[in-house]
């Protein structure tokens, strides 16, 4: 039996997440697979009926499932932040959940914003270090409210964090196209970037088969837009990999299509929709789920499911592909209009020979 930890959190997130279990099950019972949920109460409403985020027993809870899936937290009441690390980055950190995938793919049939590139030159996966960087929360305000107020954020980067991070890069891309680009600001910011450079420089050596470069995080951007198919693996801090991750998104239909996982090899890790909780669409039937079946499609694979993994992929980019937006009220299909059919696609594969234990 795999066991899901199930957390839908806050906003959209309850009904994208209510969609990918819908999905979930469809592949359970075409492919054969025990799947058993575990559903967490985290999120906006939780705290604010009892001031907790995450509560110990719940996280030592979360580290006996195979693995998460999480829809978004974020609530209006809430102080922003108070959510994000209370429960987003402490799982992250204390699940060692040390590497963020992002694959970025721009499937057949979607209307991105890049115009005369074909999907084939968008296909490429963005590794972010996950736990350290300017997410640890360290730094200090001096003299607040004056004149001379000062600010301080700190970035941390251990070598610890980035050879494993960068080791899982060019593993990845061995299993790809076989090409991974470090993405920094070796130019600026030569304290930490000049340890990544270091250490990308000594796994580039023990990784003979597979290419490298470089790129500035503003050239990267640059690139994503201009040229992305000079992009197979890129791997990067934890700041630059987020923001490089929703310029990923656009260009490869937007936030509707865009999920990730946070990854700890070994461990227990968790997958999600990026787009968060999407403000003003609770609700309403009109937010997109498939990025969080994406997420599903992805957390099968990583527990070992992985034709049923395949099957729901290949689902979402028949659904994607068929609709004339991904945007959010633009679908011109509902929210369980476009789950049902993703769940349809899925059985149907497992019936034309997908089907059978994994």
């Amino acid at each position: 039996m795999t066991t899901l930890g199930i957390i839908p959190g806050d906003g959209t997130g309850p009904e994208v997440i209510a969609e990918a279990l819908k999905v979930l099950g469809a592949a359970e019972a075409g492919f054969g697979l025990d799947l058993a949920f575990s559903h967490f109460d985290l999120g906006g409403s939780r705290y604010l009926r009892t001031g907790e985020t995450l509560p110990d027993s719940t996280l030592d809870e979360l580290r006996e499932v195979d693995s998460i899936l999480f829809g978004a937290v974020g609530h209006p009441d809430v102080k922003p932040g108070v959510l994000e690390r209370g429960i987003l980055l402490r799982i992250r950190k204390e699940l060692d959940q040390y590497v963020n995938v992002r694959p970025v793919n721009l499937h057949p049939g979607v209307r991105g914003p890049l115009r005369g590139v074909a999907p084939e030159e968008i296909d490429l996966v963005i590794v972010r270090e996950n736990t350290e960087g300017l997410y640890v929360g360290a730094g200090s305000v001096e003299g607040e409210g004056t004149a001379d107020e000062l600010a301080i954020q700190e970035s941390h980067n251990s070598r610890t964090a980035i050879e494993r991070t960068i080791r899982y890069a060019f593993q990845l891309a061995r299993s790809r196209k076989g090409r991974v680009t470090l993405c920094g600001k070796t130019n600026v910011l030569t304290h930490a970037w000049g340890l990544w450079e270091r250490v990308f420089a000594e796994l580039a050596a023990d990784h003979p088969d597979v290419a490298t470069d470089y790129a500035h995080v503003d050239a990267a951007c640059l690139w994503l837009v201009e040229d992305p198919s000079r992009f197979d693996v890129i791997v990067t801090d934890n700041m630059f990999g987020d923001i490089l991750s929703d310029l990923g998104a656009a260009i490869q239909g937007g936030l509707g299509i865009a999920a990730g996982g946070n990854v700890s090899p070994g461990g227990v890790s968790m997958f999600e929709p990026i787009g968060g909780t999407a403000p003003g669409f609770e609700g309403t039937g009109k937010i997109n789920p498939l990025a969080a079946i994406a997420a599903a499609a992805m957390m099968l694979d990583e527990v070992g499911a992985t034709s049923a993994g395949a099957a729901v992929a290949e689902a979402v980019a028949e659904v994607a592909g068929s609709l004339p937006s991904l945007r959010a009220g633009k679908m011109a299909a509902t929210t369980s209009e476009v789950g049902d059919h993703t769940a349809r696609l899925v059985a149907a594969a497992s019936a034309t020979g997908g089907g059978g234990p994994q």
